[in-house]
């Protein structure tokens, strides 16, 4: 063959450094700005530059790096565009830390130096996590690679700023934001997190202020009182229509508050009362501007009373209500608290509770851009995979909030606003003013304090990585591109986003496809956490397994709409499907030692049908798992071919061939079988290479008559000439007598190894000459020492196993082969233990209380051994009507 024997044991750490290094050094990942083939183009979700490599990352990429390399070899110029995100509060974060542990804070260091240590720490750390995905197999085009606070991105940022801004669509104003006391900066709406918790709900009396009667409030946060400026109903509430228009007196405050009438109010909650706190509840802010109630702010940017808690002032929320309560208490004025379960908002980045506050904040007017994003998934301009998500954006889109966009940090893109301290102009540019625009002051401008939303940059990612603002030829050739793939959390984060600006900025949209993967979770379904220590690191499975047994597990659980479940168990058995192909391909190269460097090309009559069989289930392997790719059915390519190579190509074709690779009788058959070993050996490495990028590249450079790397060898297509339904009905026929063979081994345990005689009976003509034909792999196969093929046989042979395959009886002649009387006593004993065990498991789930007190995890355990033991069960008792059979 002209190319070594493969090592009979595979190893991936060296294997996968020298072919990604070797694809690196010679340019495979790159894409042409220019090019005369079609374009297929996917920007990388930016991993934030404080990150490390988890499982949602893994998976992400993975999927990206098999489209990409799918496209590739199909022939596309494809590009997968790399690169990191700033991510303003959690890089900050990062760096106050570092910083606390030597005792300081960014305001020792002030704004230009606290920028310069970030800066540092994103040169010294900012990159790990692209090397990461380096050893997952990623093949990105990293000359390109981008980060969101790079020069050309920053720019793009301005441009974009000021374009929303002069167009009306970005505008400051007094709103009631989230915010967070801990990071000192306001967040949007999707980056708070609700959990369920158990709280209080109090009840307060509310005196009348003319003396005549009182009206009782129910809250979750008796500290807000303290900036109460009004009372709510609803105006259908009966109980108080008496009540509306009259004043009640704010206890602890001692002034008089009104009572109003909305219709937001809920009639059932509480006492169907609600205290009015414009400042602490986004809900209240809207009813105070609908009545034109007095705002008044009674809380510091840490969550501290100010000023205008009279008594309370300088305490925080927490010791405050504490004390408040305790007054109400002294003053009469709480009638009860109960137990009260309900949603706590809490920052995504660290978990603080949230306090709603009412600042000056930038926002984004985001109704005139979400029409055109919501009309183009209508129109079908992008498709969403799976489409169960499509609604789920629609009703986002439909029910969409102005975006705050400004945030009270300093690491981020400065928001490109100045103020004039001469004549109080406000300027809005692209670049830092000289002067104002408005009195020509040179010394009087000052820039807006916050920086923008980490995601507002997020969101021009698909054209600002092109070169945007710029036209360059990337961005005519990438955008939009091809295919977004991130996880369904994230839709409306950045996906929906994306769509607004893409629209808004390039007239088109982003990407033609959204491909919304689920999330990784332990084997059970739980979320993985490192309170629960279930967490699986990435690269410990790489190292220990290998990049292609990982990659190919995290494929074959990516089933759409559903959670990947995961778990160690799992990757290793990939990796023994890895050993699988090694095994195969070393069987394959041992058996090509004498097989001619240029190749053969045996006529049609060459081929056994062994051969012929195995093309046709190549070519359906190829077109299964170019439509899976093509639909985002990762998991199906995944499953189709690990079914063809490990059971149809090895356990099968393997295996028959084996007496031709070793006889010499038929010199044409013997080249036939090794032309069809290395033809499917060669597509089968092609057809897995994007999942398995590092063992097929490997094979590939040892095969015959391969030129290249695999990277950028063509994709296997289906042949015409490879289509043979004939062979496939042969073989079909064949392998159902071979398996009815084994199924009576099995159940009248029979060794393997020992020989057996049987009689085939066929029905008809068609039925006898395959039989004849396929009488050497039947007899190889099931192990034989005599095989006797009977048309229409008339009398069945006594002391006989029976099966049937399809129109053909099958008799394994068992006289002198098997004790029927100590088998018949293994069976009863063994089916005795069998039926005892499913007693007990029986009694177990019968057991109202056990399926209580025990987790889900251990129920389906049990659950799983009954169904286990039934199956058992029927095995034995089947083999003991077989045996009743016999000795009928």
């Amino acid at each position: 063959m002209g190319k070594n024997i493969i090592d009979k044991g595979y190893d991936p750490v060296d294997i996968e450094q020298k072919w990604y290094r070797q694809s690196m050094e010679q340019g495979f990942f790159r894409a042409q700005d220019r090019s005369e083939k079609k374009q297929y183009s996917i920007v990388i979700p930016p991993p934030n530059v404080t990150g490390m490599l988890h499982m949602g990352h893994a998976l992400n990429n993975t999927l990206q790096d098999i489209m990409t390399r799918f496209k590739r070899m199909q022939g596309y110029n494809a590009l997968w565009m790399p690169g990191t995100d700033h991510a303003g509060i959690a890089t900050q974060n990062v760096v106050e830390q570092e910083l606390a542990r030597q005792g300081l804070t960014r305001h020792d260091l002030g704004r230009e130096k606290f920028i310069e240590k970030v800066w540092e720490w994103r040169e010294k750390y900012g990159g790990i996590i692209l090397n990461q995905l380096q050893k997952l197999g990623c093949s990105c085009d990293w000359e390109r690679e981008r980060f969101t606070m790079d020069d050309g991105l920053s720019r793009a940022v301005r441009e974009v700023f000021v374009r929303l801004y002069n167009d009306g669509l970005i505008y400051q104003g007094d709103y009631i934001v989230n915010w967070c006391p801990r990071c000192h900066t306001a967040i949007s709406d999707l980056e708070v997190e609700y959990t369920e918790e158990q709280g209080g709900l109090w009840y307060i009396r509310y005196p009348c202020a003319d003396g005549d009667g009182e009206v009782v409030v129910a809250t979750t946060r008796p500290e807000t009182m303290l900036g109460d400026t009004a009372v709510a109903v609803n105006p259908g509430d009966e109980r108080y229509k008496a009540f509306v228009g009259r004043d009640v007196i704010l206890p602890l405050m001692n002034k008089k508050i009104p009572i109003i009438a909305d219709d937001y109010v809920a009639v059932e909650f509480g006492t169907g009362a609600v205290k009015i706190t414009p400042s602490c509840d986004p809900n209240d802010f809207e009813m105070a501007n609908r009545h034109d109630i007095e705002i008044i702010i009674i809380m510091d940017g840490s969550a501290v009373i100010n000023e205008h808690g009279g008594p309370y002032q300088g305490q925080d929320r927490y010791e405050a209500r504490k004390n408040v309560v305790e007054d109400l208490k002294k003053g009469g004025y709480l009638i009860k608290e109960e137990p009260y379960t309900h949603n706590v908002g809490r920052c995504y980045r660290c978990k603080t509770v949230i306090e709603p506050a009412v600042s000056k904040q930038w926002f984004v007017k985001v109704k005139p851009l979400a029409r055109p994003a919501s009309s183009a998934v209508v129109k079908g301009r992008t498709k969403i995979v799976p489409a169960m998500w499509e609604g789920t954006y629609f009703d986002w889109m439909d029910n969409i909030r102005d975006w705050c966009i400004s945030r009270q940090i300093w690491w981020g893109h400065r928001i490109p606003v100045w103020y004039c301290d001469n004549c109080n102009e406000i300027i809005v540019a692209n670049d830092e003013p000289t002067a104002c625009t408005s009195c020509g002051g040179t010394d009087t401008l000052r820039q807006d304090e916050d920086v923008l939303d980490t995601w507002f940059s997020s969101a021009l990612w698909p054209f600002s990585t092109l070169g945007w603002p710029d036209e360059t030829e990337a961005l005519g050739t990438f955008y939009p591109t091809s295919l977004l793939v991130t996880g369904f959390d994230i839709l409306f984060f950045w996906v929906a986003r994306m769509m607004m600006m893409g629209l808004y900025v390039m007239k088109d949209v982003p990407f033609t496809h959204v491909y919304l993967h689920a999330l990784v979770r332990d084997e059970h379904g739980d979320k993985m956490s490192k309170s629960k220590g279930n967490i699986i690191d990435p690269l410990e499975m790489i190292d220990k397994y290998g990049a292609d047994a990982f990659r190919y597990t995290l494929t074959a659980f990516t089933a759409q709409g559903r959670d990947v479940k995961m778990s160690e168990d799992r990757i290793q058995g990939y990796r023994f499907f890895v050993n699988k192909i090694w095994n195969a391909a070393r069987f394959c190269f041992m058996n090509l030692e004498d097989y001619p460097a240029q190749g053969v090309t045996p006529s049609q009559e060459d081929y056994s049908v062994a051969d012929r069989w195995i093309r046709d289930r190549l070519n359906q392997v190829t077109e299964d798992t170019i439509a899976a790719l093509d639909e985002y059915r990762f998991n199906d390519a995944a499953s189709r071919l690990y079914q063809f190579v490990w059971h149809e190509f090895c356990d099968w074709y393997l295996e028959l061939i084996k007496p031709m690779l070793y006889s010499t009788d038929s010199e044409k058959g013997k080249r036939a079988a090794q032309e069809t070993l290395v033809t499917v050996l060669k597509t089968v490495v092609q057809l897995l290479h994007p999942i398995m990028p590092f063992v097929t590249e490997e094979i590939w450079s040892m095969l015959p008559n391969t030129e290249g790397s695999i990277v950028i060898s063509p994709f296997p297509e289906a042949l015409e000439s490879l289509w043979d339904d004939d062979a496939v009905m042969r073989m079909k026929m064949i392998q159902d007598v071979i398996t009815s063979i084994r199924n009576i081994r099995g159940e009248m345990n029979i060794a393997p190894s020992k020989k057996l005689s049987v009689v085939l009976s066929g029905s008809d003509g068609t039925s006898m000459e395959i039989l004849s034909g396929g009488k050497h792999y039947i007899a190889d196969m099931a192990n034989l020492e005599g095989l006797t093929l009977e048309q229409d046989l008339r009398e069945d042979p006594k002391h006989a196993a029976t099966g049937i395959a399809g129109s053909v009886k099958i008799f394994a002649l068992l006289e002198g082969i098997i004790d029927i009387a100590a088998e018949r006593a293994r069976l009863d004993k063994e089916l005795a233990k069998v039926l005892k065990d499913l007693t007990m498991v029986s009694r177990k789930l019968a057991n109202q209380d056990f399926r209580e007190k025990a987790s889900p995890s251990v129920v389906k355990k049990e659950i799983k051994k009954s169904e286990d033991l039934k199956e058992k069960g029927g095995i034995l008792e089947n083999a003991l009507k077989r045996l009743d059979a016999l000795e009928g």
